[in-house]
This record gives structure tokens, sequence and C-alpha cells, in this order.
């Protein structure tokens, strides 16, 4: 019993690590480590300087998404989660897919709606906001400019999707 108590538990230490990147060190560790420890990355970019960047969307139950950040010497620069308050700020009427995509990563395709009448397109991520509430934040598209029209945040209780009565994050 003591056998698998033990193996279960290193089961869900290495879960968690995967999922935050929790033990990788900026300045230390390698590409090679951060892929070993997160996985492959839903998307990435290479940028002008020859850093790259990752994104590791937790979706659809998790609240985080995590930007990874390698230097052009393919050491860790830093992992940053985006979903907040900093990163919405800087999402922009006018901005185009591409640049929401490179500041908050993709949304769960589940979510995503489309308003015919509106020709609007609609990206949703979950995120735990300031007040430890469960929320929402969906960036709306001008879908003929593929532009960024508006951006709107709703807790899920302002949505009515507390089935349980209960809407924190859990931490």
């Amino acid at each position: 019993m003591k056998l698998w108590m033990a193996i279960l538990s290193a089961l869900l230490l290495g879960a968690c690590a995967a999922y935050n990147g929790y033990g990788l060190k900026p300045g230390v560790d390698r590409l090679e480590n951060v892929l070993q420890a997160m996985g492959q990355p839903a998307m990435r970019w290479q940028d002008a300087d020859g850093s790259v960047q990752f994104a590791y969307p937790r979706a659809p139950m998790g609240l985080h998404t995590f930007m990874v950040q390698i230097a052009p010497d393919g050491k860790l620069r830093q992992i940053e989660d985006v979903m907040d308050q900093k990163s919405y700020s800087r999402i922009q009427p006018g901005m185009t897919k591409e640049q929401v995509l490179y500041i908050l990563g993709p949304s769960y395709s589940g979510w995503t709606a489309y308003f015919k009448a509106r020709d609007e397109l609609v990206w949703e991520w979950r995120y735990c906001d300031a007040w430890n509430a469960a929320a929402r934040f969906d960036v709306l598209f001008d879908n003929s400019l593929a532009t960024v029209r508006s951006t709107m945040s709703q807790t899920d209780e302002q949505m009515g999707l507390c089935g349980n009565g209960s809407c924190s994050c859990g931490h």
C-alpha cells in the first residue's frame, strides 16, 4: 500500500509540474526541459530577435494559459500566466486575431461562437478573477474585418453557470 501511495504522489507531482512548468528555472533550463516538463505547446511563434514564444492553454477546465518565452540562446526566459487583467487590457479594438493570439493564446474551440446577425465572432477564455471567482473573458471580432470590435468579462455566476451554487476558483 505504501508503494502505491508513493507512486500516486509522484504522478500527482509530475502532473503539477507539467501544468505550469513548476520547477523550471529561467536562465538555466533550456527548450528541451520546457518541452519535457510541459509537453508540446498549442501554438508557437518565432520572433524577429530569434526568441520563441509558446502558448500552453489549460482549458476547458483550467483557468490558466501559460506563455513561455525562450531566448535566442535556447534558454528559458520566463513563464507567465496571461489569464489576468493586465493581459486583457492589452486587447484593443482594431487588433487582428493574430495579435490577440500572441497575447492570450488560443481560446477553447468549444466556446467559440458566431453571431450571424451581427457578423460577429466571439472567442472566450476562462480565468480566476481578482475576487477568486471563475470568470470568462470574451473578445468579440468584426468577422468581415477580422479585427477586435470589443471585449467583455463576466463571472460564471453572472452568466448563470453555477450549477452547484459555487463559482469560486477553488484556491
